[in-house]
Parts: C-alpha cells; sequence; structure tokens
C-alpha cells in the first residue's frame, strides 16, 4: 500500500520529475510529483544559497533561471548521462510506474496497514502528518520529544505528533518516512535524481538550529546528536558523547541478531574531550589513602548503575553481577526504594563522567607537574625557509601572549601551562646543543653535545625551569636562535641522538617533548634516506613505504612509552620533500602524541599556523604516564583495540606516553555468551593518567545501552559517526598489512553489506528499485565514499609521507575531526543573510546553512570557505564581485590578482562582510580537532590550492572515485544482487580473504 494519498496526483497525470530543476540554486520546484504534499519549509524554500537578489548584492541582476541552469546543467548533464538519467529538455514529460516514484522509510518492518499512520483517516490529512511512522522510538530527539520513566529502561514509544497539534518548522523538516528525509528516490531503471540523495550538510544544520536553544540530557535521549554538531550535555548518570559514544545504542540479545545488520559493535572513546561552554567541569573526588571504591571480582569503578542492597551494605556490580561488601566509610543507609540516601551529593553515583584521585598504589612514579621540553631543528633548511623563525615564535607566543612585561603589584602573571609544569629546550643540527635556562643567568648558557653515538644528558640543573621565572633568559635565547644559527647552516640534521639525550632527560619524571624538524635526518646514528622513489606507488611493495623496520626509531618509541614520555613533531617539508614520516611519525603514534605536517611549508603565510598550532598542542588538557582498560557486561568482551598506542599483548592495559583532549580510540567488542534483554549492557573507561599540574587520577566513563532480542529495535538506535568511526579506524590499521586497492574494496562490501543486511532484514515489500537507507545511517554511504577518496585509501599516486600521515591521523581522531575530514563544511559567502554571522536573540551565533560539496552547487561569482578541519580554503570564482573582495580584504582590493596569495588571515575591517566572516571562521576555529585555521586562498585560475578546493568537492567525481549518485548506483546494484542471491564477494580469492581477516577475532564484520 503506498503511504502518499491517492488524490493527490490526480492533477498530473504522467509527468515524471524534470532532471534539473530550473529554479533557484538547483532546488526540486515544488509542483513536480517527487514534491507531492506541502514544501517542507527547510527544503522547498530557496535558501541563502539561491538569493542572487540580496540586499547587500554581490552580483548583477541577471534572471535567476539564467544563471542557475549553466553551472547545474553543464556538469549534472555528464554526471546524468553516467547514470542514465535522459538530459532532454528540462520539462519534458516522462511516463512511469506510479510505484516507482517514491521512497519509502518505513523502519517498522511490513508495514502497510493504517498503523502507519496510527489510525489517521486516509483522506483530507494535511500531507505533512503523513508517513510519520509514529511508534519509531529511535527517532532523534530533534525529531521527537521522548521522556524516560525510568532511569535503568529505555523510553516506551512516544507518538511523535498527531493532526491535533500541528507540526512544527523542526518536526516538519526532520519528518520520518517522505522521501525527502533522504531515502535516495530510485527506480528499477537504476536513475537517481541528485537532488533527493541523502544531504550531509542538511543533516547537521536541522540538528544543530536545535541544539542551540536545547540542551542534549545523556539518559532521555539515546541517539546522540551528529558528531560535528555543538552541544552542552546534561550529564544524567550516562557519559555523554563528547567522551563515549557506542555504535549501537540498543544491542541485539546474540551474535547471530547483530550479524543480520552486519554493524560492528564497538565504542569510540574520547577520555579527555574537550567540553563546551555552559557544561559543568568534570568533578575530581578524593577517596583519600583507600582510593575509589571498586568491585572486588572485575575491579570495575564505582558508578551510577551499582545497586545497592542489604540496606546499603552491600553493592551489586554493574560488570559481573558480583555483590561487593561496602567499606564502613563508604557506607550510607538506603531508602525503602534501594536507593542510598545520600545519592544525589555523590557525583560518583550521579554522573557518567568523573575523575577519580589515587592514591599512591597506583603511581609508577612519584607524579609532578608536566615537563615540557622544546626539541628545536637549526639546519640550514629550517633557518633558510623560515621554519626556525616561526617555530621560536610560536613557543614565544605560546608561553607568554598578552602578557604584561613586569606584572604590577599583587597581580598575578597570566600562565598559559598550569603551576608546576617546567619548560626545556634542546637545538640541534649535527650536534645537539643544551641550554642551561636558571633564572639567576643573564643569559642562557649552551653546552654542546658533539658524541652522537652515546649521548648523555650534560646538565643536572637549570636544564627544566619555570618559564614566568625564566622569562627574559626562556625569550632572550628563542630570539636570537634564528640569528645565532643563520651563520652556521649545517644542511644535515641527527635526530635519532638527540631523541635518545630526550629520553633520558626526561625518564625519572616523564614529560611531553615538542620537536621541530625541517628536514630528511641523514646525519649520525639513525640516519634515513630517501625510501619512497615514486615507483612503488599502486603496487603491493607499497605498504612497505606505510610501515617503519627502523630498529632505532621502534626502540626509542618503546621506550617514551615506558618512561611516561611522548612526543608531538613539527615538520615541515622542503619543497614538498620527503621526510619519512613513516619512519619518524611511529615514535610519536607509539607514544600517543601527533604529527603536524606542513607539506610545502611557506613563510610568512604558515607562520600564523604553525605558531597557534604550537599554542594549541601546549595548553589543549594533556596527561602523561596513561593507562586504559576498558571493562563491559557479561556476555560481551573486548576483541580489538584502534588507535595510536602502545599494546604490547592483548589482554594488557593501553599504553599511551602521552594522551591529549584530541584524541580517541576505537574498542571492538564481540560476544562470549548470550546477553539478557531484560537487563542493560554496560561499559566502563578507566584512564589513569597525571594531570599537567602533577596529580595522579582516573577518568572513568560509563556508558549503559538497552538490550533487545532482535536487531528490528537496533537499527533505530545506530549512532552514523561512531559507525563511521569504528570502520574508519579498522580500516586504517589494516595499511600496514593489506594493500590500498583491497581495503578500499573491503569498505565497498562492508557499506553493501549493512545496506543489504538492513534491505534483507528490516524493511517491508518495497519495490525492488528501491534503495531504501536505514533511518539513521542515511549519510552513511557518503562519509565512506569521502573515506575512499580520502588521502588514506585513494587510488593514484599519493606521496607515501602524506598517506601515512592521514592514516595515523585517523586512528586517533575523534568523530567530530573525522567527520569533517570525510566530508568538508563548505559555507557560501556571497549569499550571507544580514543577519548570519552575528548573535540571534539569545546571544547565540547565527551560522549559514552548508552547501553540498558539489560543482553543480557552486555559484558563478561566488566566494566559498571550505574547511576539512585540516586546511581552510577561501575560493574566489574568476568573476567574483569587485564590491565582494573590498569589502572582504580593504580598499584597493578590487581584483583578484590585487590580493596577497600569501595571506592566511583577514584584516579586521569595518564592513559588515568582514566582521560576519570573521566571526564565522572565529566559530569554526572553535568547532574542529587539533588543527589551526587559517585561510589559504584558492583564486579559480590562479593558485594552486584549486586543485585542493577540487579535491574536496566529494560528491563530484575526482580523487580516482566516482561520484555520489554514481557510487549509490553502485551499491544499489549489489544490494540487488545481493537480494537475488548473485552477489560475489567481487570473484577475487585475495579480496575475500581481506574481507574475512577483518576483524580477526571471530568477529565476521568484515567478512
Amino acid at each position: 500500500m503506498n503511504p502518499n494519498p491517492p488524490q493527490q496526483r490526480k492533477n498530473e497525470p504522467n509527468k515524471f520529475r524534470p532532471p534539473v530543476a530550473p529554479s533557484p540554486g538547483g532546488y526540486q520546484q515544488t509542483g513536480s510529483p517527487a514534491f507531492a504534499q506541502t514544501p517542507n519549509q527547510y527544503i522547498g524554500t530557496p535558501s541563502q544559497l539561491a538569493s542572487p537578489t540580496q540586499e547587500q548584492g554581490y552580483f548583477p541582476p541577471q534572471p535567476p533561471s539564467a544563471q542557475q541552469n549553466e553551472p547545474d546543467m553543464n556538469n549534472l548533464t555528464s554526471q546524468m548521462g553516467a547514470v542514465g538519467l535522459g538530459v532532454d529538455g528540462a520539462g519534458q514529460q516522462r511516463t512511469h510506474k506510479k510505484k516507482d516514484r517514491h521512497a519509502y522509510h518505513n523502519i517498522e518492518g511490513p508495514g502497510g496497514s493504517s498503523q502507519a499512520f496510527n489510525g489517521m483517516p486516509q483522506s483530507g490529512t494535511p500531507t505533512q502528518f503523513l508517513n510519520q511512522n509514529t511508534p519509531q522510538m529511535g527517532g532523534a530527539q530533534w525529531a521527537s520529544p521522548q521522556i524516560t520513566p525510568a532511569m535503568s529502561q529505555f523510553p516506551a514509544a512516544a507518538p511523535m505528533f498527531s493532526p491535533s497539534n500541528p507540526a512544527s518548522n523542526m518536526q516538519h523538516a526532520t519528518r520520518t518516512g517522505t522521501p525527502m528525509t533522504g531515502s535516495a528516490a530510485s527506480s528499477s531503471q537504476g536513475r537517481v535524481d541528485p537532488e533527493h540523495i541523502p544531504s550531509v550538510p542538511r543533516s547537521r544544520d536541522v540538528p544543530a538550529k536545535y541544539y542551540l536553544e536545547h540542551v542534549y540530557p545523556t539518559m532521555e535521549h539515546h541517539l546522540p546528536p551528529p558528531a560535528l554538531v555543538p552541544f552542552v550535555a546534561y550529564d544524567q548518570g550516562n557519559s555523554s558523547p563528547k567522551f563515549a559514544r557506542l555504535t549501537l545504542n540498543n544491542i541485539p540479545a546474540s551474535a547471530e541478531a547483530l550479524a543480520s545488520t552486519a554493524l560492528p559493535l564497538g565504542l569510540i572513546l574520547q577520555p579527555l574531550a574537550p567540553l563546551q561552554e555552559g557544561e559543568p567541569a568534570i568533578p575530581v573526588l578524593d577517596f583519600g589513602e583507600t582510593g575509589p571504591p571498586r568491585c572486588r571480582r572485575c575491579r570495575a569503578y564505582i558508578n551510577p548503575f551499582m545497586t545497592f542492597r542489604s540496606g546499603g551494605n552491600k553493592f551489586v556490580c554493574n560488570m559481573c553481577t558480583f555483590p561487593n561488601d561496602v567499606s564502613p566509610e563508604y557506607f550510607a543507609p538506603t531508602d525503602p526504594s534501594g536507593v542510598r540516601v545520600d545519592r544525589m551529593q555523590r557525583p560518583e553515583l550521579t554522573l557518567g563522567t568523573v575523575d577519580f584521585m589515587v592514591p599512591k598504589e597506583y603511581w609508577s612514579k612519584e607524579p609532578v607537574g608536566l615537563r615540557w621540553l622544546f626539541l628545536i631543528d637549526v639546519s640550514a633548511e629550517s633557518v633558510n625557509r623560515g621554519f626556525l623563525d616561526g617555530f621560536c615564535e610560536g613557543i614565544i607566543n605560546t608561553l607568554y601572549s598578552g602578557d604584561k612585561d613586569t606584572p604590577e603589584d599583587g597581580e598575578d602573571i597570566k600562565r598559559r601551562i598550569p603551576p608546576g609544569s617546567k619548560v626545556g629546550i634542546i637545538t640541534y643540527d649535527k650536534e645537539i646543543h643544551f641550554y642551561n635556562l636558571s633564572a639567576g643567568l643573564d643569559h642562557a648558557q649552551m653546552l654542546v653535545m658533539t658524541d652522537l653515538e652515546e649521548p648523555f644528558v650534560p646538565l643536572s640543573e637549570g636544564l627544566f625551569v619555570d618559564p614566568y621565572e625564566s622569562k627574559a633568559v626562556i625569550t632572550s635565547l628563542l630570539t636570537q636562535l634564528p640569528q645565532m644559527f643563520s651563520e652556521i647552516k649545517n644542511p644535515e640534521p641527527s635526530l635519532l641522538p638527540v631523541l635518545n639525550s630526550a629520553v633520558s632527560a626526561l625518564k625519572a619524571t616523564g614529560g611531553k617533548i615538542v620537536c621541530s624538524l625541517g628536514a630528511l635526518p641523514t646525519w649520525g646514528p639513525g640516519r634515513l634516506f630517501l625510501r619512497d622513489d615514486g615507483n612503488m606507488h599502486n603496487t603491493d611493495a607499497e605498504k612497505k613505504l606505510l610501515t617503519t623496520e627502523h630498529p632505532g626509531y621502534r626502540k626509542v618509541a618503546t621506550q617514551m612509552v615506558e618512561s611516561g614520555v611522548g612526543i608531538d613533531f613539527f615538520m615541515a617539508a622542503p619543497s614538498g620533500g620527503y621526510l619519512d614520516i613513516a619512519t619518524i611519525g611511529h615514535v610519536s603514534a607509539m607514544s600517543g602524541g601527533e604529527v603536524y605536517y606542513y607539506p610545502n611549508f611557506h613563510s610568512p603565510r604558515d607562520t600564523l599556523k604553525l605558531s597557534n598550532e604550537i599554542q594549541h598542542t601546549v595548553t589543549r588538557e594533556t596527561g602523561y604516564q596513561a593507562l586504559m582498560k576498558v571493562r563491559c557486561s557479561n556476555g560481551l568482551q573486548v576483541s580489538a583495540y584502534h588507535g595510536n598506542f602502545y599494546h604490547h599483548t592483548f589482554g594488557a592495559d593501553l599504553e599511551f606516553g602521552v594522551i591529549d583532549a584530541d584524541k580517541a580510540i576505537g574498542v571492538m567488542f564481540s560476544y562470549d555468551g548470550k546477553l539478557d534483554p531484560k537487563l542493560d549492557a554496560h561499559f566502563q573507561s578507566a584512564l589513569l593518567y597525571t594531570t599537567a599540574s602533577g596529580e595522579r587520577r582516573v577518568r572513568c566513563s560509563n556508558i549503559v545501552a538497552s538490550v533487545s532480542e532482535g536487531a528490528a529495535e537496533a537499527m533505530k538506535f545506530v549512532d552514523q559517526d561512531a559507525v563511521v568511526s569504528i570502520i574508519a579506524k579498522e580500516a586504517a590499521a589494516r595499511v600496514t598489512e593489506k594493500n590500498v586497492k583491497d581495503i578500499r574494496a573491503a569498505l565497498t562490501e562492508k557499506t553493501v553489506d549493512i545496506l543489504a543486511g538492513y534491505r534483507k532484514n528490516f524493511t517491508g515489500n518495497n519495490p525492488p528499485g528501491q534503495l531504501v537507507l536505514p533511518e539513521n545511517l542515511k549519510e552513511f554511504s557518503m562519509y565512506i565514499l569521502g573515506l575512499l577518496k580520502s588521502r588514506t585509501f585513494k587510488g593514484g599516486k599519493e606521496p607515501s609521507d602524506r598517506r601515512v600521515h592521514d592514516v595515523r591521523m585517523i586512528k586517533s581522531m575523534g568523530p567530530l575531526e573525522l567527520s569533517l575530514y570525510l566530508y568538508p563544511r563548505i559555507i557560501a559567502i556571497h549569499s550571507l543573510d544580514e543577519k548570519d554571522g552575528f548573535a540571534n536573540e539569545n546571544g547565540h551565533l547565527r551560522m549559514p546553512e552548508g552547501v553540498r560539496a558539489s560543482f553543480s552547487k557552486v555559484e558563478e561569482g561566488g566566494a566559498y570557505l571550505v574547511d576539512n578541519g585540516q586546511m581552510c580554503i577561501l575560493w574566489l570564482h574568476s568573476q567574483v564581485s569587485p564590491n565582494l573582495l573590498e569589502d572582504l580584504f580593504g580598499e584597493g582590493h578590487a581584483s583578484l590578482k590585487q590580493l596577497d596569495a600569501f595571506s592566511s588571515s583577514l584584516p579586521v575591517l569595518e564592513t559588515h562582510l568582514n566582521a560576519q566572516v570573521r566571526n564565522i571562521l572565529q566559530y569554526l576555529q572553535t568547532n574542529r580537532g587539533s588543527k589551526a585555521l587559517t585561510l589559504q586562498l584558492a583564486r579559480q585560475g590562479l593558485d594552486g590550492a584549486e586543485y585542493e578546493f577540487a579535491r574536496l568537492l566529494y560528491e563530484d567525481r575526482n580523487n580516482e572515485a566516482q561520484s555520489y549518485v554514481d557510487w549509490l548506483v553502485h551499491v544499489h546494484r549489489h544490494i540487488q544482487l545481493e537480494l537475488a542471491g548473485q552477489r560475489k564477494k567481487e570473484n577475487d580469492d585475495s579480496l575475500s580473504s581481506t574481507a574475512s581477516t577483518f576483524v580477526g577475532l571471530r568477529t565476521p564484520y568484515w567478512g
């Protein structure tokens, strides 16, 4: 039965929707049958992307249809030709079977009775209320309010809304069930309308508007907001999604039920994730010498889901159900319902994420404030390219920016790093130079170590100092370094000996190293040579370039972790040259650090980015000497970990030299029994670490999920961002074992498995020609396509440095940074509404809607910001209005050629547009991962960055991969073969073995 009432179609007997709608901005015309309902307020209105006549207009007046059709038609014609969409006349009529016109979203299984409408009369109902799938418990909360009856159980089905209460704009925009929410309207001939495929920008914009005015209560709602959406979480005992995201917030009871979905069961953890303004700080709890209460059997920490009985004398572990005695000092009586009377006063019993202070038995060495050791490359390449200048300036800005030279009496120094932290500086070329920075000296004393075979640390005092006591010594040294070494200029740096020296300097305390490198280290022990000659790309030998066999670097990495030391590298490639990041970056990947890579460093363009990134790496929350353990309920077990850490045997804890706010790890689970659907499943991660101020703590995060007998319920609570993150981290972990082509094929298979599993097991009797996408995985295939097009996995030639850098980055990225990396944020700044970029009446910044990543959406004369979390490009069309350029860059900049190609930020001007764009950039800066936001100009036809702009338009055909439309058609064809039982696993034996080994431990997710 068709859920759209038949009388809507009487007026248009045979007309099929035209392939390209000539309405503004590429939006579908409201008269077409695909819109056979009141036009959606969010979709139908030509939004700002398509407002050529705006008060502040930068466009010459011209008829909108002409302006629209040129870019759209040119590009879409080629796309549609490939998909078999005939591009005849835009308004040509087509005859089609009626059933091919609608895509369904019926999650409730075979639905066709009037229950789908909650018993509503079918004739004369306002169309926006139809197709609601009312008992959709798993709908996202920005679509339906849900109330939890009891803390431990998940909510009963709440009707979304009834005809008596008209739908709000928000509810209407995210209504489930109509083709417009994103099931691709695809007919049996495999034709796809590019306007009807799920839009990633819309999936971010609608919830972002909702969360500007609402908080996210962690127990009442079971579907976290999309990772890129800023939100304030209200911790009700279940950890905030910023710290932990489960792929399934409702878990099938058995491995067989999970296998029918083909989804991975996993957890993405970002234990030190930054909080948003408005969220309370994580409480730090001190239980004295005894330490926090823990289960005697499984060692889980006390948490809100442990229950008390025997009047409060016993607590029952929620992981292993073992009843423990409550120690006398922790005892409190329980009320008649079994709840402790002091529960509300105890954060560990009410909050999902807490920090416990821990006693001496948790210490490996006496905790002290974090020691920062800056290793500065002063070889010729760094000096000549301005990298040394930029790095020294970055350290000064990080430690002292905004300081007064002499604090007035009674005024505290504005500290950028916590009290107790100390700083040391070592420079190196083919020798190592140590500096005594003691506050009593007039100038730093330099000690030169020429013995590279067995270097030792010649200083006991004065290597590490309080940066505010020794401010004069440190600033004078850093300002003189570029001048000092400009005369010496040793061309070849020697890296391994300086790393060994740094580890011995930090061995007693642990700490964090920040190391700059401007050329391949070809001198002394551990010298490296040019391994990547360009001939091994796209061959089986390529995977050797993506890993390291070098014993010296492997050994120093292990020593770092054992000593509680981690390292961040700032690597500037000389003219895009080879730096062997596979070998050098291995040290930071093992120790929990990060590589900041500048593939074509240019001073002064990149100096601002370098300075901001040094500042970020020093000022973000950082812990060191860290150990991590993840526990889960009976019936489940950890099957794999993915991320950047050291793990010597599978059962052992994960070890990190350092861990910071931007790092995430993926944990996979498998079944070792059957779960009880009457009980919830629990997960707890515990990170033992020393804070930068020198306290030993455990950061504990608790996550709960309901359990259901079958998998249909689980499909309603899928967290798309967590699924994509787990799959991406797993695929990145395989790069050193399999060649990239096999991994791409396995990712395609995986996508088909998940969507075919849904089609086969959880949808009704939809016509076979329809591509039916799960409500919560609508954008999943686009994210996987983004993954296939990323530098990590793309086909074609890709320098091994860039590939391996992105592989390691994906392994450590949090869901927010990954979401941006796989699908950039694009903002049209030539058509901003005058209120965009300023605060609304509640003081929240009003952001413009995003633009889809396709050239067909790019308007002539447009200006676009493209931000993928790693870089931010300002792309300017060759016909861009001179008024816009002057408003943005100031007078005298009326044409593209007058702009400075190497500028990295906007000037501060009084114009409205300039203020809007600066506010938007400032907002984007707060909502990203570890990389600083600076602008890179890409002027059409002038700048090389235009290639990067074209590469980031992930919906088009590029990066050796298909366009979004073609990719969906390809996936759909394989789903149809799977349903017909004719799908071969790419009939290549080596590939099926790759897919089947993708999770080695009895979990058939990839096979």
